[in-house]
């Protein structure tokens, strides 16, 4: 069997169509039609990836993802979505989603991006954490595999795209890292969405480790963005 896959949407005949394609592909599929019954088959069977409406009854996908990230960083998510407002794509990146696809789509799309974020997260063990993976920013320590900000014994718990910024950023360090990069590298496309995504991050990583002042994230107007400590 392939990757297992927990597939969320209320729609029952899109549901169905997404499985079975899924599902002829070699993918093992569970499926739950609204946020509730989700959670449990999460909690039962550990997927390896998330596909997940999010307006739904019950619970909507972005209230299932926050409750999911409370006890896993690591399992990946991508939210399907018929809205197009940005703040609904950046509120998805902000709560832990990787990736989003807007209805309607093609399979063929959603298994590249399955795939892309299987080969990113996919066999990560979040309790092994190598020596390289811990990095000294000033004041805090942090710890990429675990994806964690440690200062003065209070841990900040980083999201997905958090933790890969910020690991970028520090193998640059005092380097300007280019904006398109980092947009290609991530999320595949350097559109407004997600470059808006991009700076909602940077907003946090800064907010984050504002209390050792030495360190900053400079914004290279044009150019990228720069980590100085």
């Amino acid at each position: 069997m392939g990757a297992k896959v927990l597939l969320v949407e209320d729609e029952w005949q899109l549901g169905q169509i997404v499985r079975d394609s899924l599902e002829t592909r070699g993918y093992d599929m569970l499926y739950a039609s609204n946020g509730r019954e989700a959670w449990d088959l999460y909690q039962q069977h550990k997927p390896d990836i998330i596909v997940l409406d999010i307006m739904m009854p019950e619970m909507d996908g972005f209230t299932l993802t926050t409750d999911i990230r409370r006890q896993d960083k690591i399992t990946p998510i991508i939210f399907l979505t018929a809205k197009s407002q940005t703040t609904d794509v950046v509120k998805g990146f902000e709560l832990g989603g990787n990736d989003y696809l807007k209805k309607p789509f093609s399979m063929d799309e959603l298994i590249v991006r399955m795939k892309s974020l299987l080969a990113r997260f996919g066999n990560q063990q979040p309790a092994t954490t190598p020596a390289d993976d811990t990095i000294t920013i000033g004041q805090y320590v942090f710890n990429y595999a675990r994806q964690t900000l440690t200062r003065n014994g209070h841990t900040e718990f980083l999201s997905h795209r958090e933790a890969e910024i910020l690991r970028r950023l520090c193998l640059h360090r005092n380097q300007v890292m280019e904006r398109k990069t980092m947009l290609l590298d991530l999320w595949g496309d350097d559109n407004f969405f997600n470059a808006r995504s991009m700076d909602v991050f940077i907003t946090k990583l800064r907010r984050y480790l504002k209390e050792d002042s030495r360190i900053q994230i400079v914004n290279i107007r044009g150019i990228g963005y720069k980590l100085i400590f």
